[in-house]
């Protein structure tokens, strides 16, 4: 199988950053390409089918263009600001002409490319900022309601790998990133669908773990750009699905109420939540985060630190031992 190879160097060990959140522009890409995808999926099936449901806006066939679910996507979707989807389309809509046209030369390869994509080679201001308004659009339409649960699943896999880089270092992080990910010091080697060389030459490398990442881990083309390898977190094959108001019949909810197994659920799903991040999450309001989490830990079932201006929730061995026989009996 074709091998991404990428090189490192001692100051390159002590570069490796991890996303703190969900990437916005690589979950925008990578749900656009689980967009056009199988509607089978074990995953993104279900989730793709209620998109599709609810009707996408027509401003989404520019970016499904530009995002075709094979193949090349221009590096200039995903640039490395990181932060919120509004600062990425606005690193987007400043994309520099001599970066678009070349990217989108390589996307059309064989096809004619579209008036519009024409234009937005040629960094036509009108034709970026319909691209920025798009991936507003998309976000708000589609990505929005789910991103608490895809936040919730991407800080799951950070918190696991915080513990091996605290446990083991960068060699056992990197060694647990991920199945098809092998550190073979000085290099890691990633089954890819291409060749590839990236050397980091003291620049680092950001770890970006994704929901929507699925199969193989993704990096840049443009070896000029930040090194980021993009790596699937959805190990647990969670959904994000917007449920259905039926009531929760799960044993755990009939034992604890619904809403407070679900405040449970999160905490340890996420290895620990402050109690803001619970609100979040579940839409709660926060005394009623707060009047959950109390009976929780009177219970003995999480144990609570406070931090600062914060308490920290995390759950007991007793609150897992619960969770793990509830699982096994539903």
């Amino acid at each position: 199988m074709p091998v991404l190879t990428i090189h490192f160097s001692a100051d390159d060990l002590g570069r490796i950053t991890l996303a703190s959140e969900p990437d916005a522009a690589w979950e925008m890409l990578l749900s656009l390409h689980a967009l056009a995808g199988p509607a089978n999926h074990v995953v993104f099936g279900p989730w793709r089918n209620q998109a599709l449901d609810r009707g996408l806006a027509p401003s989404t066939g520019l970016l499904l263009a530009l995002a075709p679910p094979r193949g090349y996507s221009p590096d200039f979707l995903t640039p490395s600001t990181g932060g919120g989807l509004d600062s990425v389309a606005d690193a987007v809509m400043g994309t520099e002409r001599r970066r678009l046209r070349p990217q989108i030369a390589l996307l059309s390869g064989r096809r004619a490319p579209t008036p519009w994509m024409r234009s937005l080679a040629q960094g036509d201001l009108a034709a970026l900022k319909r691209l920025g308004a798009a991936m507003r659009q998309y976000h708000a339409n589609v990505l929005a309601r789910p991103w608490n649960r895809i936040r919730s699943v991407v800080e799951a896999e950070r918190a696991a790998r915080v513990r091996d880089l605290l446990e083991g270092g960068a060699e056992r992080l990197l060694s647990n990133l991920h199945p098809t990910i092998r550190w073979k010091p000085p290099v890691l080697q990633v089954n890819y669908p291409v060749n590839q060389q990236l050397h980091l030459d003291g620049r680092g490398l950001r770890l970006i773990p994704s929901y929507f990442c699925w199969g193989l881990p993704i990096t840049l083309l443009d070896d000029h750009m930040t090194p980021v390898l993009v790596y699937p977190a959805n190990r647990a094959l969670q959904r994000i699905l917007i449920h259905s108001p039926e009531p929760d019949r799960t044993p755990l909810s009939r034992l604890l109420g619904q809403t407070r197994a679900a405040v449970l659920e999160e905490i340890a799903t996420n290895s620990g939540l402050t109690g803001g991040g619970i609100a979040g999450r579940l839409r709660l309001s926060p005394a009623s985060a707060s009047e959950h989490t109390t009976t929780l830990r009177q219970a003995g079932l999480i144990l609570s630190r406070r931090a600062g201006n914060t308490v920290w929730h995390t759950v007991t061995p007793l609150g897992r031992d619960l969770l793990d026989g509830c699982r096994s009996l539903h």
